[in-house]
């Protein structure tokens, strides 16, 4: 357990109300971020409070009716996860570091500059999301923040979200997992089960050409026919 004169506060508002605990910053942003960590190594103190600095409580009745329940291990792990963790300044540069990242990762696969229709480098995006002055939130999901990106870095960089419609033909002895497999990563718009392959009319992002031919020769050995129906640009 963290000593009380290292902890930092973690926030959560409810209504009009905030409430307030104290935590070990490590480990409670790692369980934000889903590692398993017991929250009874994250708390300083079981306390849930209105104002760590002036050290107001919450009445158990005010805890009851935010939370429906008096388990400090489930309104805190309500309060890590849902709330606002204070973070020192590497911790909140590591993390915006990532998610830049994970952001640029994404674009890259599915954004084409459309002047040339090949996709952009992840650096050159990331170099773009600064020199735009990009606002990213560190704990936001990432595709949910691609749209917002995507408009502020057009006015670096030429790019686009291109989409393409591909025809695949699998033999049978290969259809079952990867039918599995193209369902679970790209847009099916029709599929066929015929009595010797699957066929299928898949849309996806022009960026992920590669991606996806790659995925589809490495499930088939390579016994896989591809064909590009159309592009929408």
């Amino acid at each position: 357990m963290v000593s009380v004169e290292n902890a930092v506060v973690a926030r959560l508002k409810k209504g009009s109300e905030e409430f307030e605990i104290l935590v070990d910053s490590e480990k409670a942003l790692q369980f934000k971020k889903g590692k398993p960590v017991g929250i009874g190594n994250i708390l300083a103190v079981n306390e849930v409070f209105k104002n760590v600095k002036k050290g107001e409580r919450h009445t158990e009745g005010s805890i009851k009716k935010a939370f429906g329940t008096h388990d400090m291990e489930k309104i805190a792990e309500e309060i890590i996860k849902t709330g606002e963790v204070q973070l020192t300044t590497n911790q909140r540069r590591v993390l915006l570091e990532e998610k830049k990242k994970e952001i640029a990762d994404i674009i890259s696969k599915q954004g084409v500059n459309p002047q040339t229709k090949i996709p952009h480098p992840p650096n050159r995006i990331m170099n773009a999301m600064d020199e735009a002055k990009v606002v990213v939130d560190p704990f936001a999901p990432a595709n949910d923040q691609v749209h917002n990106v995507l408009e502020r870095i057009k006015e670096i960089i030429p790019i686009s979200i291109e989409q393409v419609e591909i025809a695949i033909k699998v033999p049978l002895q290969f259809a079952g997992h990867v039918s599995s497999v193209i369902h679970s990563m790209v847009k099916v718009k029709k599929e066929e089960w015929k009595s010797d392959s699957w066929v299928a009319l898949i849309e996806i992002p022009a960026g992920r050409q590669t991606e996806i031919y790659d995925k589809l020769n490495s499930l088939t050995h390579g016994n896989v026919e591809v064909k590009v129906t159309s592009k929408e640009y």
